[in-house]
């Protein structure tokens, strides 16, 4: 199977054929996938190098133009290392653009810190008027990549090595419900959903697939966590712990709730290690997944 950014490039280089309004910026990340492209589109393929503050800049000026600029490289250096660029480019001139990231959370063990980026989710919610997709397969990748390529506003795609088995049909911003149970609610944001199905086989919870975190689904919240007095409530994504807690609170402003969010911890892990190894660190494997779940629901 190929991997999201495989697909990323595949279905980008097609887009790009398709429709001139599209532009891509890059910063060295990629460059060879996009070779054919940037021979073909020199006037819309742009590398500007090591130069990840100039990737946002070009790619707001592009939008500028009328252009619908995609800017991709690492998530560290697309959304953290220029982040007042993206704040003030994008947003403060009110211009869309999509950044299309790849490394995730610890997709590249032996990069070390420099290119992990945990946090990247919740520094694009400190920003108006973003919406972010966490694809959990490369179909879905394709699906979203597309849908953002045809829109005009902010959008973040995060790209990652890690990939569920089977991809899911992209049928809108709402929580697809995958399975329905009596006891508690889990969203499984992107990749962790097969995690999360092998943690919950067995039990009678409701598990709700998000590839859309923001916008935040609170209707499909609500009507998963039913008409109950109280409701439990796990969200368990593949980057900052506790990322979506704060809207699962307000989306359950008006019940008695209780709200777990398990993803990446704050220790830094400094030793490279595989991905497998970063996931059961921080609890997030099936086994790890299963105990933290079912301690909180039976709690």
């Amino acid at each position: 199977m190929d991997t999201m950014r495989d697909r990323f490039i595949a279905t980008t280089t097609q887009l790009l054929e398709e429709d001139p309004r599209l532009a891509l910026v890059l910063a060295e990340v990629s460059r060879d996938g996009f070779d054919g492209a940037e021979r073909a589109h020199p006037d819309r393929v742009v590398n500007v190098g090591i130069r990840e503050q100039l990737l946002i800049g070009a790619g707001a000026g592009m939008a500028l133009t009328g252009l619908r600029p995609l800017m991709h490289t690492f998530a560290s250096f697309l959304v953290e290392r220029p982040f007042e660029q993206v704040k003030l480019d994008l947003g403060h001139q009110g211009v869309g653009g999509v950044l299309v990231s790849a490394g995730g959370s610890y997709d590249w063990p032996a990069g070390g810190f420099t290119h992990m980026s945990p946090g990247d989710v919740a520094l694009l919610d400190t920003l108006d008027d973003w919406t972010v997709h966490v694809p959990g397969h490369p179909d879905e990748a394709e699906a979203l990549v597309r849908q953002a390529a045809a829109g005009d506003g902010r959008v973040y795609v995060r790209l990652s090595l890690q990939s569920n088995s089977v991809g899911r049909p992209v049928t809108g911003p709402g929580f697809d419900t995958v399975r329905r149970g009596a006891h508690g609610v889990v969203i499984a944001v992107g990749p962790m959903l097969d995690g999360v199905l092998a943690a919950t086989e067995g039990m009678d919870t409701t598990v709700l697939y998000a590839t859309t975190v923001r916008p935040f689904d609170t209707a499909g919240l609500r009507r998963a966590a039913g008409s109950g007095p109280t409701a439990d409530v796990v969200i368990v994504e593949p980057y900052l712990a506790g990322t979506s807690t704060a809207a699962a609170n307000d989306a359950l402003a008006d019940t008695p709730h209780r709200v777990l969010g398990l993803g990446v911890g704050r220790t830094e892990l400094r030793r490279y290690g595989q991905m497998a190894e970063h996931l059961a660190a921080h609890g997030l494997d099936a086994p790890s997944l299963r105990r933290r779940i079912t301690a909180f629901l039976s709690g």
